[in-house]
Formats: C-alpha cells, sequence, structure tokens
C-alpha cells in the first residue's frame, strides 16, 4: 500500500473507529512513518538501529547474500510489510521450502490478532504501526518477507481486469526514470534474477507496484503456484482491509470487548460503504485527494500533508532520558515489540529464517 491508504485512509477509519482528530493524525502518521523509518533515518537522527522498520533500496542493494544480512531482511519486511498468515500450514516440500512458503503473507491470521493485542498494551504509535500491519496482510496476500524465487518470482503474463470483466495485457519495464503508465498499463518490475536468495525476489517486486495501487484487479502466475493463474482484486480487498481496521481500532480505544479474525465493522459499512468503494475502485495511482476530502468530511478538520521531518526535532533535542517520551521514541519502542514479537513467534515455529529468539523481558532483542 503506499501513503493514499496507509496515511490518509488510515486518518479516515481512525476517525470512524472514535479517536480524535489529534489521535488520528497520530496513529496515521505512525502507520505512513513505518514506510519511512530506515536504517539510513535512524542513524541520522541517533535512533535505535533496532527500530528499522523498512530498508532503503540503496540498503538492499548493499546487503551481503549471506544468511545474517538475509535474517535481518526477513526480520523487517516479515514483521512489517508481509506478515505471515499461517506458521504451520502443512506444505509439501524440503525443509528450506516449507520455511519460506510458512512465512507467505495473507490476512486473518493469529499473527494479525498478535500484532493488534500488542497495540493493546502500547500508545497511539503502536496502533499506527498495528494498522500498517494489518493493511499489508491484505495488499500483500501471497507474497514473502524474505528473498525467495520459488514463492516471489511470477511470469509475465500478467492481465488487468476491466470494469467490464475484460482482460488486458501489462507489459513491464525495468527503467525506474519511466515510471508506472496507468493509460498504456505499463509498470515497473524488478529485474529477473535466477538466484534463489536475492534481494531481487523479495516480497512482490516481481509483481511491481500492481498490489499497492486500490484500483488494480488483476490475474498473474505466481510461483508459488506452480504458475498457475491467480486472481487478486485490490478494491475487495482493500475495502475488508479498511472495515478491519476499524474494528480493530474500536477495540483499541475500549470501545469493543474483544478483537478477533475474520471481523470487520457492519456500521461503517452501512454508513459509508459506497462512498469507500467509489475511492478505492477509481482508477488512479494515488487516491490521497479523495481520502483527504473524506477524512476532513468526518472529522471537520484538516488534514495536514505527511511530513518525514515532523518528529525529529523533537527527539533529537530532547535528553537521552527524555526520548522515550516523544512521538519518535514511542514509535521506535513500539516498532521494537512489533518486531521481537513476530521473530519470536517465527522462531517458535521452528523456523530460522528470521534468526534466534533471545527472550529479554518477554520480547526478543
Amino acid at each position: 500500500m503506499q501513503k493514499d491508504f496507509h496515511y490518509y485512509a488510515t486518518y479516515c477509519a481512525a476517525v470512524i473507529a472514535g479517536f480524535s482528530h489529534e489521535e488520528s493524525l497520530a496513529v496515521c502518521y505512525s502507520a505512513q512513518f513505518v514506510d519511512m523509518c530506515s536504517l539510513t533515518l535512524l542513524k541520522k537522527i541517533g535512533g535505535p538501529p533496532e527500530a528499522a522498520t523498512t530498508q532503503l533500496q540503496m540498503e538492499l542493494m548493499n546487503s551481503r547474500n549471506d544468511i545474517v544480512s538475509r535474517q535481518n531482511i526477513t526480520r523487517i519486511w516479515s514483521s512489517f510489510h508481509f506478515l505471515p498468515a499461517d506458521l504451520y500450514s502443512p506444505v509439501k516440500g524440503g525443509r528450506p521450502y516449507k520455511d519460506k512458503f510458512h512465512l507467505v503473507c495473507g490476512p486473518n491470521g493469529e499473527l494479525v490478532k498478535d500484532t493488534v493485542e500488542l497495540a493493546k498494551k502500547g500508545s497511539l504509535q503502536a496502533v499506527g504501526i498495528a494498522m500498517h500491519v494489518l493493511a499489508d496482510t491484505w495488499a500483500h496476500r501471497c507474497f514473502a518477507g524474505t528473498p525467495s524465487l520459488v514463492i516471489n518470482n511470477a511470469n509475465s503474463d500478467f492481465y488487468e481486469i476491466t470494469e467490464d470483466n475484460k482482460r488486458k495485457k501489462i507489459t513491464f519495464h525495468e527503467n525506474v526514470k519511466a515510471g508506472d503508465n496507468i493509460e498504456q498499463r505499463k509498470y515497473i518490475r524488478t529485474v529477473y534474477y535466477a538466484e534463489e536468495n536475492s534481494v531481487m525476489n523479495l516480497g512482490h517486486g516481481r509483481a511491481g507496484h500492481l498490489p499497492d495501487y486500490s484500483f488494480m484487479r488483476y490475474i498473474y502466475m505466481p510461483a508459488w503456484g506452480n504458475y498457475k493463474e491467480f486472481y487478486k482484486d485490490n478494491p475487495s480487498e482493500y475495502y475488508l482491509a479498511f472495515s478491519q481496521m476499524v474494528c480493530a481500532m474500536r477495540y483499541l480505544r475500549g470501545e469493543t470487548a474483544g478483537f478477533e479474525k475474520n471481523m470487520y465493522d457492519t456500521d461503517m459499512m452501512q454508513s459509508y460503504g459506497e462512498r469507500i468503494k467509489e475511492i478505492l475502485k477509481r482508477r488512479q495511482f494515488d487516491a490521497s485527494e479523495d481520502w483527504k476530502k473524506f477524512g476532513e468530511e468526518l472529522s471537520g478538520k484538516e488534514i495536514v500533508p505527511f511530513d518525514i521531518n515532523m518528529y525529529q526535532k523533537e527527539y533529537t533535542d530532547a535528553s537521552p532520558k527524555n526520548r522515550a517520551l516523544t512521538g519518535a521514541g514511542r514509535f521506535f519502542a513500539a516498532a521494537k515489540a512489533q518486531k521481537s514479537m513476530v521473530t519470536d513467534r517465527i522462531f517458535d515455529s521452528g523456523n530460522l529464517l528470521a534468526g534466534f529468539s533471545k527472550r529479554i523481558g518477554g520480547g526478543v532483542k
């Protein structure tokens, strides 16, 4: 997903769930900041390196292709962007393949519930992180947050499904400067690299940005499915993601007694469902303006644009003992807790792709 959903749509969901304007801004800022908090940024402001929630392209390209580096990649991407759906699902094949298949992302897994429960104990920043993770389980469904050709590769037979249910051929290129072209259906994807553990085979790189566009309905042939046709309906799945976020945030506010898998907010669907579906189906790369307008109608307040630098000065100016009380400090603490929890669960399943678990104070350091 992109800023339009992680920032503006998350704000809308938070307001509908009952958070105030100021609280909703804190939640959606942290949800978007998950895509920004790299090791490079943390070094710049003196933050804890273990709080990294993403990796820049140059960080990935400079990463060594050894087991320790791959474990670090997996800890970050599986914890925040490709939360595993089922660490114990029955899988045919050898151990290396099983371990990677068990990291395939999907919604309504036990780890989604664990993520929401963890946020219940934390700050508004923890709520924002949880909403990013939850939303991405829908957008990134069927891709894994670990480098793997046998899981994440796909052939070139991609087709967009139009409103009248016709197939339109999608083509790919590797020219980053040219960008994506919505009218010509030409999109960027990572270069094919026949090395199983190459970072080129991380996540949905071989599908380009198609999983991140809310309007996109497409058919593709994934490696994990033996290159058989698989259909993804982003508008429908993003709609469920939004409804589930509202449901989760009502629980996190204390409005409902619990959060369970496959729970969706029916009140939200009845009140705002058609408006939300309209935004999601509109064929555009960036729906930020549509979500912003909707959010400001909901709250009657202005949604300020996302600014990556917003909390950095507060953090750097604070004394070491007071940094934990700043917005960035709370984000870093919540990020470390989320990464610890997910790494712990992966390790407990007998899977070492995210490294070894060290329980310190109930978590993984």
